[in-house]
């Protein structure tokens, strides 16, 4: 199982929260064509302090302050964190750094050095160190721990962060994993979902609706302060005669054999913002669906 990495864009826009969702390629060997988060595997070169301590705006103490838990030490935790930030540099193109004598010019160089489509896989370190961009660690906040299903081909241990949207960049695809960008408030985007029109992956639906209960940038920020990262939230994939079913750890019948009773799942959907425990995949749309 590999280590994957998450951040969640938000900002305000007309006194609402939004979200920043990408849509993967349809060639893309994880998620494809749904909707998500930034988000990649972290590389061994995440995870040497030693290394990026002169690059990052935390120290090893505050690391361990803002973004572990028992579980999670130093090293992992930065690990994380650079991966996060360099997947969201790659796939939306926003750069969480600063740096001395830094300017947007500065920016848009870097952003569009990442769609070199010969980079080597040790660009982003590269080019941090020699730039002397000192990474945002600061800005991210603890959100979920995910791991992937079991019968799924792909497995990762993922840490999904959320991190606001800076003032002075604009999001852009890379135009090969990821092919569409859109800012949406969580309510509509669930909304669209259902539709068809945005469709998004398991766990961001189930995050989407998280969130549904923060309105403004502000609220979310203030639950952030003190958020864990709580239990790793690992559901597990059930095969029925209308297609795939995903039991969340909340749900009654997750982790045994009982039987789930997957009938009728279409009649079974349910409204955005409604208590739910599985997702079901109707024609490649997963759906939230009541027991």
């Amino acid at each position: 199982m590999r280590k994957a990495a998450t951040i969640i864009l938000v900002r305000d826009k007309r006194h609402r929260l939004e979200v920043y969702l990408l849509k993967r390629s349809d060639q893309s060997g994880f998620m494809s064509g749904l909707y998500v988060f930034p988000g990649g595997t972290v590389g061994p070169e995440d995870m040497d302090l030693t290394d990026w301590a002169p690059y990052i705006d935390l120290s090893p103490d505050q690391i361990e302050a803002n973004l572990c838990d028992q579980q999670l030490y130093v090293e992992e935790a930065l690990g994380f964190a650079i991966a996060a930030i360099r997947e969201t540099l790659e796939e939306a193109g926003v750069i969480l750094a600063n740096g001395k004598d830094k300017n947007q010019k500065d920016l848009e160089n870097l952003s569009k050095y990442r769609l070199d489509s010969n980079l080597p896989k040790s660009w982003f370190k590269t080019r941090i160190m020699e730039e002397k961009w000192i990474l945002s660690l600061s800005c991210l906040g603890k959100w979920s721990h995910w791991i992937t299903p079991k019968l799924m081909k792909k497995r990762f241990d993922t840490r999904f962060f959320i991190a606001p949207m800076p003032l002075d960049q604009d999001c852009q695809t890379d135009k090969r994993e990821t092919i569409n960008g859109v800012w949406l408030d969580p309510q509509t985007a669930l909304e669209k979902n259902l539709k068809g029109t945005v469709p998004l992956s398991p766990p961001t639906i189930v995050t989407l609706t998280q969130l549904l209960q923060f309105k403004t940038l502000g609220m979310l920020q203030h639950e952030l302060k003190t958020r864990p990262w709580g239990e790793p939230l690992a559901p597990c994939l059930v095969k029925t005669s209308d297609g795939p079913l995903i039991l969340e750890p909340w749900d009654p019948h997750w982790g045994t054999d009982n039987n789930t009773n997957p009938n009728d799942l279409a009649e079974k959907v349910l409204l955005p913002g409604s208590d739910f425990s599985r997702i079901w995949c109707d024609k490649g749309v997963w759906k939230p669906v009541g027991i």
